[in-house]
């Protein structure tokens, strides 16, 4: 640290000395070499007082340093990375990939922040494997130790602490502490070192979430919307499969599902919180670990099963009259059955489904598409015209949905952009906005911002603009100032359904806007709080009540909250568990799912079908995740109810 300022080498090494040491001649230095990086190839910015390192190999794509910010000496930084202010990169560290950085991230010596992988797929070797990228999110205020890997898909929330040598493979919820290879939470930043955790009986521990899986958290708060929300989508989450499925038990079940594993009856619909002290920590709740084992035992028979009875479950719902699919039989075959067969195949074999050829499945659904709207009709009826600000009612407003998702998961995307959401401008979606049914049809209002933040993002994906310039960055602007402070939502309650409607339509929000680009909702404790007191309704939780979208549109705010807030964990968990026990009993060999009763009559109701058995598979894992046994699954969903943000850039 005494050494001369007249020693280049020293700022490569320290750059936080030069702001304070360095000559005249040292500062036009590092001037020139900003400028190189600037009219480099790169779409490069760099906020005042950033220094980079002369001998730091910086080839990116884009690279936006925040203020303050520095690369150290040697540092190997490539692809896409933005940061924060007062972010440090220190010697050797390389960071590739999509990576996304909060204000005060400090990186240690010698660190890998790697925001891609390779396939590993058996038919080809590992070099011509393609590669992907999740992206990697690190939240404000967090200190990464020295000679720290963090892999692709991983998000660390706000005010965590890597310790040195740490592999960290799962996200990790704010204010953790980890360590280890696999990096472990090990507690709360904000618990004075040494602090006893609650005893036997006392729940799970202040402060802590309940599961490793959570979603992309903005670098820098709702300021970051502006701009910059094409960046906030890399997408995040657990890094490889879960576990391998086909265990004793799973093979016995003879086409069922078994109902009475070892311990399993004794749940009463939940974990065993809080037994005689030997509590397994699954996630940060202390459960009795036979329970635990049991539950874990439950869902790996439950996807064995699952697996071995899709292609009947798919047969069963094939039209050979029509070359089409039908929801279920002696139904008539609907765009969206034909999208929830794509949706079922990827989640349980990782395959097209096989009636047709994976190009036949693309060709067939790309023609669907509108080219002078970009909307998608039912089969057999005439072009959709577009509505206010682009989406318009019915059927294809979903199909935004499920058709562009189905088209992701088979590697492919729209032929046309959807040309009535590009050309909104801002001051139309913000009428349309103030004019839809928030307050008696909350669901309806939430479903219309699902379709149209969708569609902007199939824009964006093309290479395009989402709408006019303004329109999406309206879109969050307006949904942060409506969000009503004591409850979170934008809805109303009614006298008829109570919150029913308020809370489905928040589901429907949340999952096209801040869900899908990776941004934090407002108000998540007030959500929260919301959506459990909602979940007390008998008249739609009583036992025999839930049907499938009700269940969703509480355990995902549920999830979608927690990666922000530890606000009741416990009971969150609690429910989780309850609801998981039974959804798995809902299953119907060889025929799936059934959405369950719908008060009205309408929908596809309790005959197993497509749509139930898409949605209950994506329910099953969102339960099982907040209990933090996902992976035992083996499967996670990739499509409309992927758990992270959709993927910028390119389709």
């Amino acid at each position: 640290m005494n050494q001369p300022s007249h020693d280049a080498g020293l700022f490569d090494h320290c750059p936080w000395l030069f702001a304070g040491q360095a000559s005249e001649e040292q500062r036009a230095a590092q001037q020139q070499r900003q400028k190189r990086l600037l009219a480099g190839p790169g779409e490069v910015r760099l906020g005042d007082g950033c220094f980079v390192a002369g001998t730091a190999a910086v080839h990116p794509d884009v690279l936006h340093l925040g203020d303050r910010s520095y690369i150290a000496a040697h540092a190997y930084v490539t692809d896409v990375i933005r940061t924060g202010a007062d972010c440090t990169v220190n010697p050797f560290t390389v960071v590739r990939g999509t990576v996304t950085l909060g204000d005060g991230v400090r990186i240690g010596a010698h660190s890998s922040l790697l925001g891609f992988n390779h396939g590993s797929a058996p038919d080809l070797p590992v070099h011509q494997q393609p590669v992907t990228s999740r992206g990697i999110t690190v939240g404000d205020d967090v200190w990464i130790g020295s000679h720290v890997v963090v892999v692709d898909g991983v998000t660390i929330g706000d005010h965590c602490v890597i310790g040195a040598g740490a592999v960290v493979t799962k996200n990790l919820p704010a204010w953790s502490v980890a360590a280890g290879n696999p990096a472990r939470r090990l507690r709360d930043r904000r618990e004075p070192r040494g602090a006893q955790r609650p005893g036997p009986g006392a729940g799970a521990v202040a402060g802590t979430a309940a599961t490793p899986t959570a979603l992309a958290v903005p670098a820098s708060g709702p300021e970051a919307h502006a701009g910059g929300l094409g960046a906030g989508s890399a997408g995040v989450g657990v890094v490889g499969g879960g576990l391998g499925v086909g265990s004793a038990g799973a093979g016995a079940l003879g086409g069922g599902l078994r109902a009475d594993l070892a311990g399993a009856g004794a749940l009463a619909g939940g974990l065993g919180v809080g037994s005689a002290g030997a509590g397994a920590l699954v996630g940060e709740l202390r459960v009795d670990p036979v329970g635990a084992e049991a539950l874990a035992e439950e869902l790996r028979a439950f996807a064995g099963a699952a697996r071995a009875q899709v292609a009947d479950l798919l047969d069963r719902s094939w039209r050979p009259d029509t070359g089409r699919y039908a929801d279920r039989p002696g139904t008539e075959p609907t765009v969206r059955a034909h999208c929830d067969a794509v949706e079922i195949a990827d989640l349980l074999l990782g395959d097209v489904p096989a009636h047709l050829p994976a190009a036949e499945h693309v060709e067939r659904l790309r023609a669907l598409q509108d080219p002078v709207t970009g909307l998608v009709p039912e089969f057999g009826a005439p072009a959709p015209l577009p509505g206010p600000a682009g989406i318009p009612d019915g059927g294809p407003a979903y199909h935004v949905l499920c058709v562009g998702y189905a088209l992701d998961l088979l590697g492919s995307s729209f032929a046309h952009p959807v040309h009535a959401v590009r050309t909104t401008t801002a001051d139309r979606l913000v009428r349309q906005l103030g004019e839809l049914p928030w307050s008696d049809r909350a669901w309806h209002a939430g479903a219309w911002v699902d379709s149209w933040a969708t569609a902007a993002h199939w824009n964006l994906r093309a290479g395009g603009e989402a709408a006019a310039p303004g329109a999406l960055e309206a879109l969050f602007g307006w949904l942060h100032t409506h969000a009503d402070p004591w409850t979170g939502m934008c809805g109303s309650p009614t006298r008829e359904d109570g919150r029913l409607q308020m809370v489905n339509g928040h589901y429907r929000l949340t999952r096209g806007s801040f869900a899908q680009f990776g941004l934090q909702v407002p108000y998540a404790e007030r959500v929260i709080d919301t959506v459990l007191d909602h979940a007390r309704d008998p008249r739609h939780f009583a036992p025999g009540r839930e049907n499938a979208c009700n269940v969703l549109d509480v355990i995902h705010p549920l999830w979608l909250c927690a990666r922000q807030t530890t606000h009741r964990g416990e009971e969150a968990r609690s429910w989780a568990a309850r609801q998981l026990t039974a959804a798995l009993r809902r299953w119907h060999p060889g025929q799936g799912f059934g959405f369950g009763p719908t008060p009205d009559g309408t929908g596809p109701g309790r005959e197993p079908g497509l749509q139930g058995t898409e949605m209950w598979l994506a329910i099953v894992w969102l339960l099982a995740d907040v209990l933090g046994l996902a992976d035992v699954l083996g499967y996670r969903p990739r499509g409309i109810h992927r758990p992270e943000p959709a993927p910028a850039g390119t389709a």
